[in-house]
């Protein structure tokens, strides 16, 4: 099943649309975490800054407007999640896989490994979020919602350029290692998308 098939049916569901809200902020967090984590004080920029601050605040953002819903979603404790195991290993999975790709093509560790391993989940994760996010606001808006979520949007599309304005300066021949990149995301999203249908039908 397609996620734009499974949206309707989370929307009209407060108890599932909380959880869907409370697992898109887990992951924006997790994200943002991700990014804290590998900072190098020596190299630290504005940008990556700036990205880390913008994800922390999709993840709160996303957090309030669980708040519409009437459900309560305190933590992130598996009960208030949908697909609990993909939406908490997603990112993580992904950043192992491209950290793995990265170092057999070509020969990277350390700091260098690292740096390039975010470059290259970012892009792919920005470019699922400019397809996920507006195809969720449709839904939204065809199902008459109160929650909207197209700020994030307008911030996602800014990280994109950025990052690919990063992976221009520092990766050479930077598209060909971005494409394995959205190629392992792009299984890993498929994955979760089977994972929520699978929720969604145990419920």
């Amino acid at each position: 099943m397609e996620l734009n098939e499974l949206l309707p049916h989370i929307i009209t569901d407060n108890e599932l649309h909380a959880r869907w809200l409370n697992s898109l902020s887990l992951m924006e967090n997790t994200g943002a975490r991700k990014i804290s984590a590998g900072e190098d004080l020596r190299t630290l920029t504005l940008i990556i800054l700036k990205h880390a601050a913008e994800e922390h605040r999709h993840a709160y953002f996303l957090k309030k407007q669980i708040e519409k819903t009437g459900i309560a979603c305190p933590t992130y404790a598996d009960e208030y999640l949908l697909a609990p195991i993909s939406s908490k290993h997603y990112l993580h999975q992904l950043d192992i896989s491209v950290s793995r790709y990265l170092k057999d093509a070509l020969d990277l560790n350390g700091k260098e490994l690292r740096f390039t391993a975010y470059l290259l989940v970012t892009y792919a994760i920005e470019l699922r979020a400019d397809e996920l996010y507006p195809q969720y606001q449709t839904a939204l808006e065809n199902a008459g919602s109160k929650i909207n979520v197209k700020s994030i949007i307008l911030e996602e599309e800014g990280h994109l350029e950025e990052m690919i304005n990063q992976l221009e300066e520092f990766l050479p021949n930077w598209k060909h290692h971005a494409q394995r990149a959205v190629e392992l995301e792009s299984n890993l999203f498929a994955n979760w998308v089977t994972a929520l249908a699978t929720n969604l039908v145990l419920q």
